[in-house]
């Protein structure tokens, strides 16, 4: 029987192989990564904003090992910088389900503004100050990297400020949220629960924005 008969079945199979032990460790990988994001914010959120948790603190939290640590992460830097890109994504994702709900383009701002605010409400205050308190001593070279999360929020103003009638919806759009994100910031460091008048007047801002540019 000739070489080439038996070495295309076989490389087929070492292939399969090969992508199902690749698979296998890429969804390992993943696990690891997840439980060292939610560890390292569940122990930032019990340290407060008086004590930086060490990356012993995290792994132990997390049940693993410096070697996993440090196969996913340069520093404890990079942990905090990708704690904050979750944060913002999961809110992202919360914002977006909530102003789904609404029918008007001024409805959906203001469940975008009372979403935002909710941060610092009493159930997730203080986990969310101590992850942007964390935040703030991070490295100049991670925080360049990816993008505020004001930013990232304001996409989901645009469409909004375009029914409205705005002429420049997404610069709008990023005005209003740095500036609610930069509220949420003053409320969550004064330890002070946003009410339903700092809501209303949250959004008549940014409705007042999307009308005037």
């Amino acid at each position: 029987m000739s070489d080439h008969l038996i070495t295309a079945p076989t490389d087929d199979l070492a292939s399969r192989i090969a992508a199902r032990s690749l698979s296998q460790r890429e969804a390992n990988y993943a696990n690891e990564v997840r439980r060292l994001l939610d560890a390292g914010r569940a122990v930032m959120g019990r340290s407060g904003v008086g004590t930086r948790p060490r990356v012993a603190d995290i792994v132990a939290a997390a049940g693993l090992s410096n070697d996993v640590f440090y196969r996913h992460f340069p520093s404890k830097d990079a942990l905090v910088a990708a704690i904050t890109a979750d944060g913002t994504e999961r809110l992202h994702s919360y914002l977006a389900h909530q102003m789904s709900k609404e029918a008007t383009a001024s409805g959906r701002v203001r469940r975008w503004v009372a979403g935002v605010l909710s941060q610092a409400d009493d159930g997730t205050a203080e986990v969310t100050r101590a992850v942007l308190w964390n935040a703030g001593s991070v490295g100049e070279e991670i925080v360049s990297g990816p993008p505020s999360a004001a930013n990232r929020l304001s996409t989901l103003l645009g469409g909004p400020f375009r029914e409205l009638g705005s002429a420049e919806p997404e610069f709008a759009a990023t005005l209003a949220a740095h500036a609610t994100v930069g509220k949420l910031s003053e409320y969550l460091a004064q330890g002070v629960r946003p009410s339903g008048d700092d809501v209303d007047r949250i959004t008549e801002f940014c409705l007042r924005s999307a009308q005037c540019t």
